[in-house]
């Protein structure tokens, strides 16, 4: 590529050069140039080396040209990538995506398709913004990093997208879970607990399904439905034993002296409970099994307005997340 550039200097002159350069100009963030006829490897490796030195605006300038001057080129298809991947590392993703969903429609079969897409999905990815804001970004990721897995599921980019993916779930049952607390912390349970049950029915294997099962026990214990409470502790007792979640959950149970007639002591840090022998902690509500508990379904809207105020239990919760 150097031996290339000094073959156009020379042919070309320091002049023509220097008034390409000087015909830069700036419309929108973006440099344009004076069209001047120049060989491809050229304009490509000027492109290469202007993003290595993080020059993005001016990178994309080079990548542009070589679309502009050679547009039937292998190298005009690559140009096209690489400008969306230039983009990217300048954080101008809306631009990046644009070139990309370009590059898909004109060449849909290219070998370079897979990292496309990954690419595009990276874009949603690096825009996914804290629990306590709009998750519509996070929700662009899911969809873009299940197409890539979808379209390429043995490809190094499908691989990488299964972990980000998972990471962007949990991101999402997070969201739920801080709505959750405050509805719980401003008493609106019923609120409450169908932000908890989306965590435990469309993102049960993130880390935030056991705190997820315990917010439903307070909910259904401060409700005074015992029987939902019991379920749902079930479920993280079978799923989660050594869980701090499970723990909690026990002792709400002690404290509002409602475990289930048989239900065996939790191991007390002495080593002591019921004949002094540590138990299974999964033995402590076997008034419900399990196994049998597929779902845990809140009441309705209507069934709980049906309760009486004197049904509700006396005390409050602490609710500290």
């Amino acid at each position: 590529m150097a031996a290339g550039y000094r073959f156009f200097v020379k042919g070309f002159g320091l002049f023509a050069l220097v008034s390409a350069l000087a015909a830069c100009g700036s419309s929108g963030g973006k440099e344009k140039f004076a069209y001047v006829e120049r060989p491809v490897e050229q304009l490509y490796a000027s492109a290469t080396r202007e993003l290595e030195r993080k020059r993005y605006d001016r990178a994309i300038a080079f990548f542009e040209e070589v679309e502009r001057q050679h547009p039937y080129s292998s190298w005009a298809r690559r140009s096209m990538l690489m400008k969306a991947f230039a983009y990217y590392q300048g954080n101008d993703y809306d631009e990046a995506v644009d070139s990309i969903d370009q590059f898909v429609a004109l060449h849909p079969g290219n070998k370079d398709a897979a990292y496309a897409y990954y690419l595009k999905a990276m874009c949603h990815y690096e825009r996914i913004r804290d629990v306590g804001r709009d998750q519509e970004f996070t929700d662009n990721a899911v969809a873009a990093l299940t197409d890539v897995i979808r379209r390429y599921p043995d490809t190094e980019y499908a691989i990488d997208a299964r972990l980000k993916l998972d990471l962007t779930y949990d991101h999402l049952a997070g969201k739920e879970m801080y709505i959750g607390r405050f509805y719980l912390r401003e008493n609106k349970h019923i609120a409450a607990i169908n932000r908890f049950k989306k965590v435990v029915d469309e993102y049960q294997t993130t880390s935030h399904a056991p705190e997820a099962l315990h917010r439903l026990v307070e909910a259904y214990i401060e409700l005074g439905i015992v029987s939902e409470a019991r379920a749902a502790a079930a479920v993280l007792g079978h799923n989660y034993p050594g869980s701090r979640w499970y723990r909690d959950s026990y002792r709400l149970f002690e404290d509002r002296d409602v475990l289930a007639v048989n239900a065996t002591r939790l191991p007390t840090a002495d080593g002591g409970g019921d004949d002094d022998q540590e138990r299974d902690p999964n033995e402590t509500l076997r008034a419900i099994n399990p196994a049998e508990l597929g779902d845990v379904t809140p009441p309705s809207a209507r069934e709980l307005e049906d309760l009486a105020p004197d049904q509700e239990p006396e005390g409050r919760i602490s609710r500290t997340p």
